[in-house]
């Protein structure tokens, strides 16, 4: 067996790295356990010597192969997480060249495994060059939903009363682990600063940080030395911190999807959580009306004013799907056959829309 487990990022590469060195513990039939350092420079001895892990990214791996450090030939297989995100990033090409690499097993002769919070139908379609033409998709819960685990609460705050906002939530909590989305990575740092001026312990990660930087944060975070995490939106998928009690979105972000995955940072593993976001009138109309789908579909109280402005920034004609297949929480190709058979009749189906670039930790 030799898995290749491929992260868009570093920091998320650490995430996977810990977790297969609890297998080793757990004495699972691990001879030999391969893996890049974060300098991109190889533990060749480990490497070299018939690992049957090998947790990298896509650079690395193309590296490897180019240089002949390893061999392609055994893989079985070929495990992608945060799939979605890594085909939405533009890392399609590199993930093409990487599975023509000489000696790489075709799809049909390895198994290949996508695991992602949400799929959009245009990632689907991706993921489908990838995979076999009779590949199973397995849901669990609703993909791309929220956590009915997670008590979600909107507030109505413009951009100039939010700091005053937070620390009065902050102080409420306490020492409580919170987690503090927003915008940009300048706003984190300079969040993060104006929150020690007000003697609470923060730190904040993102994605101009050094590596080192961005371990120390977290590393403070989960040992509770700053209980309060002001970060972008590139924390919220793939870091898994354990007892965050509450979320709280400084910043809404400009699409739903992305609003669910930092949300789904408190609330995980049967625990609950909090959720409080500040919605701006402003800058967040846009989000009325899917924010009140899913705290609807949450069994979430949602307030009559988000309803109002969702009524009102849509019209009354309006359908209440603009979402559509976002999150795709069914098999598309289901979809495509029925879009197909309407297309021969004469009609046309929407264009899927184009994917969003999000920023990198690299």
């Amino acid at each position: 067996m030799f898995p290749i487990f491929h992260r868009v990022t570093k920091s998320l590469w650490l995430e996977n790295w810990g977790f297969i060195k609890g297998l080793k513990e757990l004495e699972i039939n691990l001879s030999v356990i391969g893996h890049l350092i974060m300098s991109c420079t190889l533990t060749s001895f480990q490497v070299l010597n018939s690992c049957l892990w090998l947790l990298a990214n896509t650079e690395d791996i193309e590296y490897l192969s180019d240089y002949r450090k390893i061999g392609l030939r055994q893989v079985k297989y070929l495990v992608l997480d945060e799939a979605d995100h890594m085909l939405d990033m533009g890392f399609g090409p590199e993930m093409k060249k990487l599975i023509s690499c000489p000696g790489m097993p075709s799809k049909e002769q390895r198994q290949t495994l996508m695991f992602s919070a949400t799929f959009p139908e245009e990632i689907q379609r991706l993921a489908g060059k990838f995979l076999k033409s009779n590949y199973l998709f397995v849901a669990v819960g609703e993909v791309g939903g929220a956590c009915t685990d997670v008590q979600q609460t909107i507030l109505q705050v413009g951009q100039y009363s939010k700091r005053e906002k937070l620390v009065g939530i902050l102080q409420n909590i306490g020492d409580e682990r919170t987690m503090v989305f927003v915008e940009t990575k300048k706003k984190a740092d300079f969040i993060a600063s104006f929150l020690c001026q007000e003697k609470i312990s923060t730190t904040s990660i993102h994605g101009d940080r050094e590596q080192r930087e961005r371990e120390q944060a977290l590393g403070d975070f989960r040992c509770g030395k700053c209980p309060v995490l002001v970060a972008t939106s590139v924390a919220a998928r793939g870091l898994d911190v354990e007892n965050v009690q509450h979320v709280i979105n400084f910043d809404l972000p400009s699409t739903i999807d992305e609003y669910v995955y930092r949300i789904g940072r408190t609330g995980r593993c049967g625990n609950t959580g909090r959720a409080i976001s500040f919605f701006d009138l402003e800058s967040d109309s846009h989000l009325a009306q899917p924010l009140v789908k899913v705290l609807s579909d949450a069994q979430q109280d949602v307030p009559a004013w988000l309803e109002e402005i969702s009524f009102s920034t849509y019209g009354p004609g309006f359908s209440g799907r603009t979402r559509g297949n976002v999150f795709a929480s069914v098999d598309t190709r289901k979809n495509y056959l029925r879009r197909s058979s309407l297309n021969t009749a004469g009609f046309s189906s929407s264009q899927a829309p184009n994917p969003v670039d999000d920023e990198s930790w690299d």
